[in-house]
C-alpha cells in the first residue's frame, strides 16, 4: 500500500471514529441497551442462543449481524470481507503470492466451482500439463465442485516451495497432479504492436499495487519502439485504486485536475493533478470501454475525455463513481469498505450509475449470448438429443422431467505468457472501429 493511499486511509477513518464516538457512544452494549432497538438487537441474539432447535454458530450469527447492517444501508459498494477472503484480496492488492500458475474461473452457473480461464507459461501447471477448461474436482482430500471460487483460490495458494494435490476434469475424464507453489507475480498490463505501428496497452484492473510501474514501463516501451498511434484498453476492467487512475490519466495528460472527491457535507477537493513529464506519451490516443469497465477505469476516460485528450470508443461504461475507504484492521482480521465520497470528472460530471458515454458507440462482439435452452415432459432421468447447428446435444432430465442447456459462452484468446496481447481484430468490432479512427 502507497504512502498516499494510506494517508488517506488513517485521517478519515480517525475523523469517522471521532464522529461515531461523539454522536452515538460508539455503540458498546451500554449505549445499545439504552435504546429500545438496540435492546432488541442484544435480546434476539440472546434468545438464539437459548431457544433455536439446533446448535448456533456464533462466528456465523454475528457476522450475519455485521452483514446485515451493512445491508440496510442499500448500497452495493460497502461491504464487509470475512478474514478468509480478506487474505485473498491483500494478496491480489500486492500482486504477488505463491501458487500454480493459472487463473481461474466460476465453473458453474451459480457462480460456484472452478474452471482453468489460462496457464502461464513457466509455472507448475503449466509443467504439468493443466489445460485451459480443466475443471477443478479435488484438492488434497476435498470436493471442490460445488464450492465458492475464492474457497478454491485459497486451497491452491500457499506457502513458497509446498505441494498441492489437485484432481482435475477434462472432457469429463478425472486426472490427478502433484504441483509445488511458486511465486507468481499479477500482470495487469498487457501490450503488443499492431500493423502500422499501432501500438495496443490493455489494463486488466486497477486492483494490484503494481499497476502504475507495469504501465510506466509499457508506454516507456512504446515510446521506444517509435508508437505515435496507441489504443488504451480498459474493458472490463473494474477499476481499484483510485491512486492508479490518477497515474494512469497523467501519462497522457501535462496539467489541469484529474479528478475531484465530493464528501457527504459537499466540500470538494481535487485529488489528482497532472503534471508534465519527459515520460509521457503524447501521440494520437483512442480509449477503449464496455459496460463492465467501472470506477478507475471511468475516471481515466472521464479525465481524457473531459481534456479532449482521446476518442472513448465502445459501449456506456458501468457507472461506478464513488470512492471506498477500506478499513482493514478490523478486529476478526476481516475489513469492510465504505463509502465515503464520490468522485467528479475535472468537468464536474458525477457519472454514477450514469457512466461515461463513448464518442463513438459500438457494441462489443467478443463475447456471444450462448445458445441455451430449457424444457420438460420427459420421465425423470430420461435422456433426449436434440441436434443443434448439426451437432448432437444430449440432455438428461431432472426429477421433475425437466431439462435445461446452456453452451460454454464464448471468450477472448488469452496469451500463455503474461503481459501478451492477443487481440483478434475482424471479430473485435470495438477494436476495429478504434484502429480505423488512427488510420
Amino acid at each position: 500500500m502507497n504512502g498516499k493511499r494510506l494517508t488517506l486511509v488513517l485521517t478519515v477513518a480517525a475523523a469517522t471514529a471521532a464522529v461515531a464516538y461523539a454522536q452515538l457512544g460508539a455503540y458498546t452494549q451500554t449505549q445499545l441497551s439504552a435504546t429500545p432497538t438496540g435492546k432488541t438487537l442484544l435480546e434476539v441474539i440472546g434468545d438464539l442462543n437459548r431457544y433455536y432447535l439446533h446448535p448456533v454458530d456464533q462466528e456465523k450469527l454475528l457476522r450475519g449481524a455485521i452483514n446485515g447492517a451493512i445491508g440496510s444501508l442499500d448500497d452495493e459498494f460497502t461491504y464487509y470481507s470475512q478474514p478468509e477472503d480478506t487474505a485473498i484480496d491483500a494478496e491480489n492488492l500486492n500482486g504477488e503470492f505463491f501458487g500454480i500458475g493459472v487463473q481461474l474461473l466460476a465453473a458453474n452457473a451459480d457462480g460456484t466451482g472452478g474452471k482453468v480461464d489460462n496457464v502461464f507459461r513457466g509455472g507448475s501447471a503449466s509443467a504439468a500439463g493443466v489445460q485451459i477448461g480443466d475443471v477443478f474436482v479435488k484438492i488434497g482430500d476435498q470436493d471442490v465442485i460445488g464450492k465458492k471460487l475464492n474457497e478454491i483460490v485459497r486451497l491452491v495458494r500457499g506457502a513458497k516451495g509446498t505441494t498441492v494435490n489437485i484432481t482435475f476434469a477434462r472432457d469429463g475424464k478425472p486426472y490427478a497432479v502433484k504441483m509445488q507453489r511458486q511465486p507468481v507475480t499479477i500482470v495487469s498490463v498487457e501490450t503488443t504492436v499492431l500493423p502500422g505501428n499501432i501500438g495496443y496497452i490493455g489494463l486488466n484492473t486497477f486492483y494490484n499495487e503494481k499497476v502504475s510501474q507495469q504501465f510506466n514501463a509499457a508506454v516507456a516501451d512504446m515510446k521506444k519502439k517509435g508508437v505515435q498511434k496507441l489504443i488504451l484498453d480498459m474493458r472490463d476492467n473494474g477499476g481499484g485504486l483510485l491512486n492508479a487512475g490518477v497515474d494512469v490519466a497523467d501519462q497522457f495528460l501535462q496539467q489541469g485536475p484529474i479528478v475531484s472527491l465530493r464528501d457527504r457535507s459537499g466540500k470538494r477537493e481535487v485529488y489528482g493533478v497532472a503534471k508534465a513529464a519527459a515520460s509521457d506519451y503524447t501521440g494520437k490516443l483512442v480509449v477503449l470501454l464496455n459496460k463492465n469497465s467501472a470506477s478507475a477505469s471511468e475516471v481515466v476516460a472521464g479525465a481524457l475525455q473531459d481534456n479532449a485528450r482521446a476518442q472513448i470508443v465502445g459501449e456506456q461504461s458501468f457507472g461506478k463513481g464513488v470512492a471506498q475507504i477500506p478499513i482493514d484492521n478490523l478486529p476478526d482480521g476481516g475489513k469492510v469498505a465504505i463509502v465515503n465520497s464520490a468522485w467528479l470528472t475535472p468537468k464536474n460530471r458525477e457519472i454514477h450509475k450514469k457512466g461515461i458515454t463513448p464518442d463513438v458507440k459500438v457494441a462489443d462482439t467478443r463475447y456471444t449470448v450462448p445458445l441455451n435452452f430449457t424444457g420438460g415432459g420427459l420421465k425423470a432421468g430420461e435422456k433426449v438429443t436434440l441436434t443443434v447447428a448439426g451437432k448432437p446435444v444430449t440432455v438428461t432430465a431432472d426429477k421433475e422431467g425437466k431439462f435445461t442447456y446452456a453452451a460454454e459462452a464464448k471468450r477472448p484468446s488469452r496469451s500463455a505468457a503474461q503481459g501478451e496481447a492477443v487481440l483478434d481484430v475482424n471479430g473485435d468490432a470495438i477494436l476495429k472501429k478504434g484502429l480505423e479512427l488512427l488510420k
